[in-house]
């Protein structure tokens, strides 16, 4: 149930909290739990019900102070009576929280702790300057990058309930992310958009802007030039390299590595040698297909957002460009297009000589056509096998007849829909479509009265989403459009482990969502087995940002 809380799944969490009859129990680990899901469920409730939900959420927290006599607890208490407007009693638990932090010994294990609990009681009290003399003492006492964002969530809601600038949580700030993208270098002689005679002005413009960002993490691929360049000097100033390669890693090298002559393999293998971690968008082949090259771009550009929302960091775009605006589906002009339309203005590192260049590619159709890049989502409804024969009609009608009735407010945007016993298979035009439909597909079911249409209360859907590149053609079979490839194998390995009620999507998925505005969110949930041995995935949780909270 824990794991449940930490991956957004509060729903969930409450279910099975529910459902073991732990409401009742008064074991320190079980109170804690159930505090926890109760301030999750407070922080994510609307204006109406917040504060009634943010008491309650105290009150389990004060039964554990009361009880434990902890500072973390109390703190708890202290912050969420605040945020309920019960200023006065939070006040009183916040002296008692810092009386209990300055008079505990301080032990490398929960020095952190101690001093973060600390600066949040005094900013609860309003005082601002105790605090950050806390705060100072928790960055010097703590490394763990994860646990400083968290506190600085929880610490911003305080400040905004005592009308504090958030500026005085800036001591456990974490370095910035950056999504690194640029132009290949030309080989030595050959004119082009990043000549080779500017590699030691670009590199050191490179590093200067590094330093001068605070940059301590950095996604992007490794071509030749400015990828290259971008890597190096993340890894000699102690950042971590993320590389993410298109597609697959030789013939990634053969095309956009060797080319620009000596030396750059052996750069390449140093560095992918030295990353942090090495994603593939997709593990297949180029075949000419440009999308998959923006399909790497916003695999890259969405883990380095994912990673900054995870760190509380700033997030921003650092690109080795021309500046030639282009209207082709890959490159830098791409990359810098479109950060600037969805997330905001890239710092430039400037190259090229200012003659026009052709778009890349040869405008020639690739053989088998082109794949193109969708968002799909595979779903079922477990228990669905228990069904008797006399159950069936009242499922199709039910339960297939509300899902039903939800793809079809899409119109268009559902591009291909298909079912087979509880089986779901669903493409849409884009991922935050796909979210917003794989979410009103689970409250559909949610609102349905199983046990008056004459089935188990226990039936629930379960959905996975995926984004990538599949083939759209026509169905020989079926006779209409349909979609095709490796990738549509990937979705259909989510759903089983996906937990019921659920909406679990991949780090493609993920990462091409986190670049657009519309009120969802993915929490990271772990390296999951695929089903029928499909290997390990990076799975997310989906849920909507209005069910944000305080970790």
């Amino acid at each position: 149930m824990l794991n449940l809380a930490k991956a957004g799944a509060t729903s969930r969490a409450e279910v099975e909290f529910a459902r073991l009859r732990l409401q009742g129990s008064s074991e320190p680990d079980v109170v804690a739990l159930a505090a926890r899901i109760a301030k999750d469920r407070a922080l994510a409730a609307g204006e109406g019900e917040r504060s009634a939900l943010l008491a309650r959420a105290a009150d389990l927290y004060e039964k554990l102070y009361r009880t434990s006599g902890g500072y973390y607890p109390g703190v708890n208490v202290a912050t969420l009576r605040l945020l309920a407007g019960e200023r006065v009693a939070a006040e009183g638990v916040a002296r008692e929280v810092l009386e209990l932090c300055r008079s505990e010994p301080a032990t490398p294990d929960d020095a952190y702790y101690l001093a973060a609990s600390e600066a949040e009681a005094a900013l609860v009290l309003g005082n601002e300057a105790a605090a950050r003399d806390a705060l100072k003492r928790a960055a010097e006492a703590g490394s763990d990058l994860a646990a400083r964002a968290t506190t600085r969530r929880q610490l911003r809601l305080v400040c905004a309930a005592r009308g504090i600038p958030d500026e005085v949580l800036a001591p456990l700030a974490s370095p910035a992310v950056i999504h690194y993208t640029g132009h290949m270098i030309s080989p030595p002689g050959v004119a082009g958009r990043f000549p080779a005679q500017q590699e030691a002005q670009v590199a050191a413009a490179v590093g200067a802007l590094l330093d001068k960002r605070g940059i301590g993490f950095g996604y992007g691929a490794l071509a030749s030039g400015a990828d290259i360049l971008f890597a190096e000097a993340l890894l000699a100033r102690g950042a971590e390299l993320h590389v993410v390669l298109p597609f697959a890693r030789e013939e990634f090298i053969e095309i956009s590595v060797e080319p620009a002559g000596a030396g750059w393999r052996e750069r390449f293998e140093s560095c992918i040698a030295r990353a942090s971690s090495v994603t593939y968008a997709t593990d297949d082949r180029y075949l000419g297909h440009d999308w998959i090259f923006a399909y790497g771009s916003f695999v890259a550009m969405g883990l380095a957002v994912l990673r900054a929302r995870f760190l509380d960091a700033h997030v921003r775009q650092i690109a080795v460009w021309d500046g030639e605006e282009t209207t082709g589906s890959a490159g830098t002009g791409f990359d810098v297009r479109t950060w600037r339309d969805l997330i905001g203005k890239p710092d430039v590192v400037s190259c090229g000589t200012g003659e026009r260049h052709a778009a890349p590619g040869n405008g020639e159709k690739p053989p088998g056509g082109q794949r193109e890049l969708k968002a799909m989502l595979f779903g079922d409804v477990k228990g669905f096998s228990k069904l008797t024969e006399s159950q069936i009609p009242a499922f199709v009608t039910h339960v297939l007849g509300e899902l039903g009735a939800v793809l079809a407010k899409y119109g268009n945007r559902v591009l291909y829909r298909n079912t087979w016993g509880d089986g779901l298979f669903v493409v849409l035009s884009d991922a935050v479509v796909a979210a917003q439909c794989a979410l009103e597909l689970q409250s559909a079911l949610e609102t349905i009265d199983l046990e008056a249409c004459g089935l188990p209360a226990t039936l629930a859907l379960r959905l996975g989403g995926h984004y990538g590149p599949v083939f759209e053609t026509k169905d020989p079979v079926q006779g209409v459009m349909n979609y095709f490839g490796a990738h549509v194998s990937r979705t259909a390995r989510i759903e089983p482990v996906t937990p019921p009620g659920e909406v679990f999507v991949t780090e493609q998925f993920a990462a091409r969502l986190a670049l657009e505005p519309g009120g969802y969110a993915c929490d990271y949930v772990g390296q999951v087995p695929a089903a029928k041995n499909y290997g390990t995935m990076r799975m997310y949780h989906l849920r909507l940002v209005a069910q944000a909270r305080a970790e």
